[in-house]
């Protein structure tokens, strides 16, 4: 481990800890933290002229430095985790190692596996940088980028598959499972490693999700809990869904079987699709049907489900019912 990288085993220690345990009775009445001013903070996307990896480490650890010093609870957390570390993968590979360790699988080795991965495969790093994008700008509960890195289970999740589809694609099998496995124990997402997704991912709230094998997910998906990517049955070989760029998938969908769904298609909640769902088109009910593909009011052409999270504007091409 590089000098001066806090061990994995010091996550809860390090930063002011006298002086927050001083202060630690005046939190409870402290106001809310304010909002970070546009010159700390400045509105997304990062502009052009600024690497978004570079861009988006810095509003992180402008947040952290904010959040210790709002709530001093909180600052050996952040220091551990964001604050002591030179830059996003270091931190995010200490934060998964923690997460991630149990009593056999130390979390040095997770912290030595995830850095090396992340360094030697630069797509890696651009995802993670589309994913919390994606998590800022589609999800309002989301209150900083600093909050998905160390409290969003579903972008932890995502990350710790792509380094688990790294090691299945160097034949590392038996490790790459192992990770999966902690992977469901610890967030409740299962990911088969062999699974092959984008960037851009949002799973928003995530429990419950499931990607089979030989599942395919493009850019800019947004999944919600409990949805499954899944078979029909024991067959081998290729039978799992293929999901394209721009898709939303409602909460507790299930698609099975080895068909496509067309770029920019809405699976509403509860529907379970058995067959191809055409691009730009809507699939709900069990057993799903199509209700067409037209616009909906004011929708343009490069609105896409799964960045725009528009799951009912369809209702209003399908029935006049209202509440």
């Amino acid at each position: 481990m590089p000098a001066g990288q806090p061990r994995a085993h010091e996550a809860d220690g390090g930063g002011d800890g006298g002086a927050n345990h001083s202060n630690h009775h005046l939190a409870a009445h402290s106001p809310p933290p304010p909002a970070l001013p546009a010159e700390v903070v400045p509105a997304y996307p990062p502009p052009e002229s600024v690497d978004d990896e570079t861009w988006v480490w810095t509003q992180i650890k402008a947040e952290a430095r904010r959040d210790a010093d709002a709530e001093p609870a909180l600052a050996s957390f952040l220091y551990a985790t964001v604050l002591s570390h030179p830059s996003l993968p270091r931190s995010l590979s200490f934060h998964l190692a923690n997460k991630l360790c149990s009593s056999t699988l130390l979390s040095t080795l997770l912290y030595d596996l995830f850095l090396a991965t992340l360094t030697a495969h630069p797509s890696l790093r651009a995802a993670v940088v589309a994913d919390l994008l994606a998590a800022r700008a589609r999800d309002p509960a989301c209150v900083g980028f600093s909050h998905c890195l160390l409290n969003y289970k579903g972008f932890l999740a995502i990350q710790a598959h792509r380094v688990a589809h790294v090691l299945w694609e160097q034949q590392r099998r038996p490790l790459a499972l192992a990770l999966q496995s902690r992977v469901a124990d610890v967030f409740a997402v299962d990911i088969h490693p062999a699974a092959v997704v984008g960037k851009g991912i949002l799973l928003d709230h995530a429990t419950g999700v499931v990607i089979g094998e030989t599942a395919v997910v493009g850019d800019n998906v947004s999944i919600l809990h409990h949805v499954t990517l899944g078979g029909t049955g024991k067959a081998v070989g290729d039978r799992h869904p293929k999901i394209g760029d721009g898709v939303l998938i409602g909460a507790g969908a299930t698609i099975l079987g080895n068909v496509k769904i067309g770029a920019g298609a809405k699976i509403g909640a509860g529907s379970v699709v058995l067959i191809d769902v055409p691009a730009r088109s809507t699939a709900v009910g069990n057993p799903a049907r199509l209700i067409g593909g037209k616009k909906a009011e004011g929708e343009k052409d490069e609105d896409m489900p799964g960045e725009s999270m528009d799951h009912t504007s369809f209702i209003r091409q399908w029935s006049d019912y209202t509440i």
